[in-house]
């Protein structure tokens, strides 16, 4: 069950729309990958709970990403306390995963800074081994990632690095349409949302693409880090020219 990258987002999507284009090029690396979602997203105005979850499996599919499991939290109304971390460094410790990628600190949607805060309070509290948690009837043992990178999303905040995925867009934008009742369909008769003109993928397009354009490449996500983020040496850098 280890994984190497654990993507959490409060919603289904969130993943998709922030980090789909890095999760896809570490499988091409052959780095194992899951992601957790938080919630069913089942506040939002289009759709429901069922069909996001039918949509959030139809992604995953699409990613290529086999585990992808949630949590069940309340959208809207979950709280950064003791009862939903819990939850949250059960599944860390379930998949102990060397990095996790998590929503932006702050955002548009409230739901989106609290949670990335829950989820860096909990990759925390998962290393204390005096904390106890189980799974199916067994004690986990502690586990603390070594890195919690969020990604950015409907503001833009300046990353600490960005990741190259030029080769990964177009399936990154499959995902994303993947949530048919969510994004641009002309098909869907539902109220007209923030999210669901023609225009907001656009959006999503062009924020890759200046962020690729700031280490020339076609198009980028960024991620903001907790850390200082070291190399082990000068090979690790793009190159591009300014």
């Amino acid at each position: 069950m280890k994984l190497d990258i654990l993507a959490i987002g409060v919603h289904p999507d969130d993943v998709e729309l922030g980090c789909a284009g890095t999760l896809i090029s570490a499988m091409a690396e052959g780095k194992k990958v899951g992601i957790v979602d938080l919630t069913r997203g089942e506040l939002g105005t289009r759709g429901n709970a069922e069909t996001r979850k039918v949509e959030a499996r139809n992604a995953a599919n699409i990613l290529g990403i086999e585990i992808r499991e949630n949590l069940g939290m309340a959208d809207g109304f979950f709280q950064n306390d003791e009862q939903h971390q819990r939850l949250l460094i059960q599944a860390i410790r379930k998949y102990q995963p060397t990095i996790i990628l998590a929503n932006a600190p702050e955002d548009r949607h409230p739901d989106h800074g609290r949670s990335s805060k829950m989820v860096s309070d909990a990759a925390f509290l998962s290393g204390l081994r005096k904390i106890c948690t189980q799974l199916d009837g067994n004690e986990q043992k502690e586990w603390r990632p070594a890195y919690v990178f969020h990604y950015i999303q409907d503001r833009f905040l300046q990353p600490s690095f960005v990741v190259d995925i030029s080769a990964y867009m177009d399936k990154k934008i499959e995902s994303v349409l993947a949530y048919s009742t969510q994004f641009f369909n002309p098909d869907l008769n539902e109220p007209q949302t923030y999210i669901s003109s023609p225009q907001f993928l656009d959006t999503v397009k062009g924020r890759a693409m200046m962020l690729g354009k700031r280490i020339g490449v076609e198009y980028a996500e960024g991620y903001i880090s907790e850390k200082m983020i070291g190399i082990s040496s000068f090979d690790s850098l793009i190159q591009h020219t300014t």
